[in-house]
């Protein structure tokens, strides 16, 4: 019944262009529809949709509920101005604004795209403890507000490349959820063909996770000389952890960046811990937006999606109009594990997790925001909150039922658009033949 009455509240929102909650407050089911009732409501003419016999004089003649609810979306606020945390700067004389606006569009689109990949995560947390995902899987709850606000800021059309902690960034990069667990699970049907897993997957313009700590970086580095290159106005978003802040391909990256001025933003995600060890106890300096001494830096709230957002429209700016590479550290945290084998809890106390949920959490400040600022109701957020949890469910479905690749496709893509070749299969005398 609770489902029928969120299918015919949204469904009066259409017809009236008011906001409407329906409360059940009976178990009586729908009234005995008119066989030529003229007006059926928009949207709800699928024959899968289990409502799609109901009309616009149904819905208005529920038994037993009643519109406790009836705001005009005109009623919203559509645009406001917040104020934002100012960055930390190095070598740059003034940095993002300290003001962002945000529309009720952009905030209610943030919101799904932090929550869309809230609960994919605790999806693949789910099905990985029930062993239907296997090997390495490294969750980023938490830290949907670096994802989020980072694709805010740049172009389609711009390059990302990424650690192993990719499942975000796969989807803001434009790669459906059930591609993404079923990838996860090895199937078929994943964004990789099932032969990728949790660190390998790929997109137009976003070239994975990697698998090997910090190795991204001068790939990073190399495609930004692709766009310098080709001169297309476009630049790259190489990420990387303060795990791998110290290794020396970093260093190597940042010094032929700054050489020849590549169009590349450096963005540390700082989520406090590489692995198991607090960066204190890793790094004689935590100031990761400083480490590139020469290239000038900036430190950022990354639980803050608006932050975010600023400072890499900030940032993109500075490399699109030839000044050369610039670092972003966002300050971020992980509410999982390092990986899933990683319980999280050895090496810092719940206590501290529980203060950064309750505190900073990036899709409750964004929420709060809104609400205290009447650009949406709460009503709606459940709504949204609904339509994603059914997505994530549907895509778990497939990423459980979606076939294994087959043998025969074992050796398929090695190389990209190479003549076929044959490669050595399951024992030394078996031969598969690769497509590219």
């Amino acid at each position: 019944m609770q489902n029928m009455l969120t299918i015919i509240s949204s469904a009066l929102c259409r017809i009236t262009g008011k906001n409407v909650l329906l409360i059940d407050l009976s178990d009586c089911s729908l009234v005995q529809l008119e066989p030529a009732d003229p007006n059926p409501i928009p949207g709800l003419s699928s024959p899968t949709n289990p409502a799609a016999a109901v009309t616009r004089r149904a819905a208005l003649t529920l038994c037993g509920a009643r519109v406790v609810v009836s705001r005009s979306f005109a009623d919203f606020t559509p645009q406001a101005t917040f104020d934002i945390k100012k960055c930390d700067l190095h070598r740059l004389e003034e940095g993002p604004s300290q003001k962002a606006e945000l529309t009720r569009e952009q905030g209610l689109q943030y919101y799904r795209t932090m929550q869309t990949v809230r609960r994919m995560e605790l999806k693949a947390d789910q099905l990985y403890k029930q062993k239907i995902i296997r090997g390495f899987c490294h969750l980023y709850d938490g830290q949907e507000a670096c994802a989020a606000g980072i694709e805010a800021a740049i172009n389609p059309s711009d390059h990302l490349i990424t650690a192993y902690r990719a499942h975000g960034y796969t989807y803001t990069r434009g790669v459906p959820v059930k591609e993404i667990l079923a990838e996860l699970t090895g199937r078929k049907g994943g964004v990789a063909k099932g032969k990728g897993g949790s660190m390998h997957m790929y997109a137009p313009h976003f070239y994975g996770g990697n698998g090997i700590v910090g190795a991204q970086v001068p790939l990073g580095a190399g495609i930004a000389l692709a766009c310098q290159y080709q001169g297309n106005n476009q630049i790259c978003v190489t990420l990387y952890g303060d795990g791998a802040a110290n290794q020396g391909q970093l260093f190597e990256s940042f010094n032929m960046a700054a050489l020849w001025k590549l169009p590349c933003i450096f963005i540390c995600e700082n989520n406090k811990y590489g692995m198991g060890t607090s960066v204190e106890r890793a790094s004689a300096s935590t100031d990761y937006y400083k480490r590139g001494d020469f290239i000038p830096g900036m430190r950022v709230d990354g639980m803050d999606v608006l932050c975010v957002r600023e400072a890499t429209k900030f940032a993109a700016d500075h490399c699109r109009s030839g000044k050369g590479p610039i670092i972003m550290e966002l300050q971020t945290y992980r509410y999982h594990g390092h990986s899933m084998s990683d319980p999280g809890v050895s090496y810092r106390t719940r206590e501290e997790i529980q203060e950064v949920r309750s505190k900073s959490d990036p899709i409750s400040v964004l929420k709060e925001r809104m609400l205290s600022n009447n650009m949406a109701s709460a009503e709606e957020f459940k709504e949204i909150d609904i339509e994603i949890r059914k997505e994530v469910e549907d895509a778990a479905q497939f990423a459980t039922s979606d076939p294994e690749p087959p043998l025969e496709e074992l050796c398929n893509h090695i190389f990209y658009n190479s003549p076929p070749l044959e490669v050595r299969g399951t024992h030394p005398w078996s031969k598969l033949k690769s497509t590219s």
